[in-house]
């Protein structure tokens, strides 16, 4: 390595501020006792020399400075929107995000989630875990966590979702406003996990309550697949089957909307006029016009923001969980209307 691109040392950041290593190195901690002109020196050495430390050194004093985000589908949009709000929080903290694809399975989730612990990440941001209750426990007693969309409360870690009894309320209401009465909910299966805290149980019982609610009980129309482009698409060859097809689908999901709406469109169906599709979360495609899918909005942003700033709270010490719910907004667009009379 060259003189001219050898890595910039404390040692070399200590000899241009004119102090110790050992005083350099107490302002990079921020340790108590360092006066304000010393720090000045230091800072502008650091800045005029691009001192960067490494990750490595930072681990050995206790710390990696690194917070893993475990997403469990790269292809949810909604996903990036809640990496979106992390990054803003993060960003001045000095902790750095490192996302790991999880993929759907809890054995997958479980290895992901593994491997961040090996590599000794300060804190875990688990987004749409699907992984057993006690195994989240066990994972949060080792290493700071916060689940984001899994409802709470638990007592090791913190969660943030957003409310989702009223966001599927407001779905079902503004569907019956219309005057739609056979009114479909798309919820995302999974077997292996029938956790009742999971956001697509929580969906379906909001569903199921505001379909109480207005006298449509024994309408209740809940169709297994999958949130994502394919269940939506598998969905509407689904329905199409049906002698007696809804004229409403409460999609759970923006990214099963897609899919349904593409699946519609190929086949020459229309929407609204046909058959009413209703998202869930707001993602950006949906506000496009050649979209313009009514959608619910539970700031993602902001819980993606919420949910980091809850993991530095615990870095700081805090050890109380926190349950953290956002309020949904519906946005009626062009995808839902009248029922065809």
């Amino acid at each position: 390595m060259t003189e001219s691109t050898r890595r910039v040392t404390i040692v070399d950041v200590a000899a241009h501020a004119g102090v110790s290593t050992a005083a350099a190195s107490k302002v990079l901690r921020n340790a108590y006792g360092v006066s304000a002109q010393m720090r000045a020196k230091v800072e502008s050495a650091i800045e005029e020399l691009g001192y960067r430390p490494l990750a490595s050194a930072r681990g050995m004093r206790g710390k990696t400075f690194t917070i893993g985000v475990l997403v469990s589908d790269l292809h949810n949009p909604f996903f990036a929107l809640l990496v979106d709000g992390m990054a803003e929080v993060v960003e001045a903290s000095g902790y750095e995000l490192l996302v790991g694809p999880g993929g759907a399975s809890e054995a997958a989730q479980g290895r992901m989630i593994e491997a961040m612990a090996d590599r000794q990440m300060d804190g875990l941001l688990l987004i749409a875990p699907v992984v057993e209750s006690g195994a989240l426990a066990a994972i949060a007693r080792r290493t700071p966590t916060v689940v984001i969309g899994r409802h709470g409360p638990a007592d090791e870690y913190d969660t943030v979702a957003g409310d989702d009894l009223a966001g599927s309320a407001a779905i079902v209401d503004h569907l019956v406003s219309l005057g739609h009465e056979r009114i479909a909910y798309l919820t995302h299966t999974d077997a292996a996990n029938s956790d009742p805290r999971l956001p697509q149980r929580v969906r379906e019982q909001g569903y199921r309550e505001a379909m109480d609610a207005r006298g449509l009980g024994d309408r209740t129309d809940v169709v297994p697949s999958q949130w994502s482009d394919a269940g939506g698409r598998a969905t509407v060859r689904a329905l199409l089957e049906r002698a007696d097809l809804p004229t409403a689908v409460h999609a759970g999901a923006d990214v099963a909307a897609y899919g349904m709406l593409t699946e519609l469109w190929d086949r020459g169906r229309s929407v609204p006029d046909e058959i009413s599709v209703v998202g869930y979360d707001d993602t950006p495609t949906a506000a496009l016009p050649p979209v313009s899918l009514t959608s619910v909005d539970q700031s993602g942003h902001e819980m993606g923001a919420s949910a980091a700033r809850l993991l530095l709270e615990r870095f700081e010490g805090r050890t109380d969980a926190q349950h953290v719910l956002t309020s949904p907004t519906l946005i009626a667009r062009r995808t839902s209307g009248p029922p065809r009379p």
